[in-house]
């Protein structure tokens, strides 16, 4: 049954509050701020609070239950990170204040800097960049910098593969690069055939996502790295999954050039809805110059009776601001506390829990399901939600059915490259309860779409809301607020 909207609540003379009496004089507003015809709803205190409180209990959201969205990262958010980012002396700072005001915000500031730069193996940090695609973005700026710098203007072309996130042929293209697709082989890696075909002098760079979005670490990683190096170009890392790699394996380490980090996914903000996000980009020595401008430096060390002093540096060839002001501060805290509360050993454990959970999961629904690049597989995997013998199921109904099991249904149809995906990433802080349920509920489905295909295609039964046409929804949006009649 649906929830009555709060106009279909309205009962004529209720209300729930009152204005005191003016203490100015009434004063006419500007005939351009009046309507004709503005209703109100009118409820009692009680009314307003139940209602709204009724509907924030319809939201699905990780405090509540499994979210096993693939690539996505959603995991559970340790309310340790709230406590902190919400502190007086972080929550009500202003970026405009005199820098000896900020001592504090700027030094923790520095400190993730240099603790990004040791878990990636890259040499310097800018915070600045606001999510993922934005530190894409940055790093395909710097490439781009970079190689006008060497006067080698002719390099423009960004190789990216067909198993990287979906936003980075949009971040090189936004930078100015030509994109080329490179096909995966077919054990999911990299197609190095391809790759040493199109790695010739107009060869800015290559982006990277590993472990991929079939969630699996590329078997040729060095040598990738050393056929884009080769050629002239720049490799680019979608941190995106380092999720899967924490205190196990550094990509400055193999040779990568530039790694974008997502703060709110590896180091546990939650992100759901849009936001908010913070990507970070790290870089090797030789990029350093080109980070965007400033980036937190220390001025002066510390001596037992005084504190460090910290400010902002300009690298020599920076490529400017990518945001305004310093990144999203809070997102910054939240990750400070995150690492600082797990220690190096305790990074670790979260990458070893994460790649064995995915490939618990795995290995339960196997003989349900296809996998189509049958590995031991990272953090994630994909699997097909189609079979040849029910050929009217489709992954959008596997989906769907997981709701009535009480599940957030996984990325879906992501990534391209496997038909009709299921993409499952269930994170390190479940535990085997949970990923039991789970994969029980997947088995249940996969055998209801032998057995009873419909109970699939007319799912989800037990939501407030069913089944929603998303393509007429993407379609046919309504983009303002209609204000009903209220009844007298």
């Amino acid at each position: 049954m649906t929830e009555p909207t709060i106009f279909e609540l309205s009962s004529s003379g209720r209300k729930g509050f009152e204005f005191p009496k003016s203490d100015v004089p009434k004063a006419e507003l500007p005939k351009n701020l009046l309507r004709e015809n503005l209703p109100i709803p009118e409820l009692s205190e009680m009314d307003v609070i139940r209602h709204f409180t009724k509907i924030s209990q319809l939201n699905y959201g990780v405090d509540i239950g499994f979210y096993p969205l693939g690539s996505c990262t959603m995991k559970y958010n340790p309310k340790i990170n709230e406590e902190t980012c919400r502190l007086p002396g972080f929550l009500y700072l202003h970026p405009l204040q005199p820098i000896a005001t900020v001592q504090g915000a700027l030094g923790l500031m520095y400190e993730l800097q240099e603790w990004l730069a040791e878990i990636s193996g890259m040499s310097a940090v800018s915070l600045q960049p606001a999510a993922g695609a934005h530190g894409e973005l940055t790093g395909g700026l710097i490439i781009h910098a970079y190689h006008q710098a060497r006067n080698d203007k002719k390099r423009t072309k960004m190789l990216i593969p067909d198993s990287a996130h979906g936003t980075n042929p949009a971040s090189s293209a936004m930078s100015g690069m030509h994109i080329v697709q490179i096909p995966s082989d077919h054990r999911g890696n990299v197609d190095l055939n391809v790759l040493k075909a199109e790695a010739d002098d107009t060869l800015a760079g290559l982006m990277l996502t590993n472990p991929n979005t079939l969630g699996l670490f590329d078997e040729h990683l060095k040598e990738i790295i050393e056929i884009v190096h080769n050629a002239g170009g720049l490799v680019y890392g979608d941190g995106a999954n380092l999720n899967a790699l924490l205190g196990i394996s550094r990509p400055g380490d193999f040779g990568t050039d530039i790694l974008h980090f997502n703060l709110h996914k590896t180091f546990s903000t939650p992100h759901g809805g849009g936001g908010p996000g913070s990507g970070p980009v790290g870089v090797a020595k030789h990029l350093v110059d080109f980070l965007p401008n400033p980036i937190v430096t220390k001025i002066e060390e510390g001596t037992n009776d005084n504190p460090p002093l910290y400010g902002f540096l300009k690298p020599a060839k920076t490529i400017g601001r990518v945001k305004s002001f310093h990144g999203h501060f809070g997102v910054i805290v939240r990750a400070f506390t995150y690492i600082m509360m797990n220690g190096d050993e305790g990074l670790r454990e979260i990458s070893e829990h994460a790649v064995l959970n995915a490939n618990y999961i795995q290995a339960r629904i196997r003989d349900s399901y296809t996998v189509p690049y049958d590995r031991i597989c990272m953090h994630e995997f994909v699997a097909e939600g189609r079979w040849q013998d029910a050929p009217e199921v489709h992954a959008l109904d596997v989906a769907k059915r997981l709701m009535d099991y009480g599940f957030h249904p996984p990325t879906n149809y992501f990534p391209l490259i496997v038909h009709e995906a299921l993409m499952i990433e269930p994170t390190e802080t479940e535990n085997k309860e949970t990923l039991d349920a789970f994969s029980d509920a997947l088995i249940k489905i996969a055998k209801e779409a032998h057995e009873n295909p419909e109970i699939l295609k007319s799912a989800p039964h037990s939501t407030p809301v069913g089944r929603l046409d998303e393509v007429r929804a993407a379609r046919d949006m309504i983009l303002t607020c209609t204000f009903p009649e209220v009844s007298e």
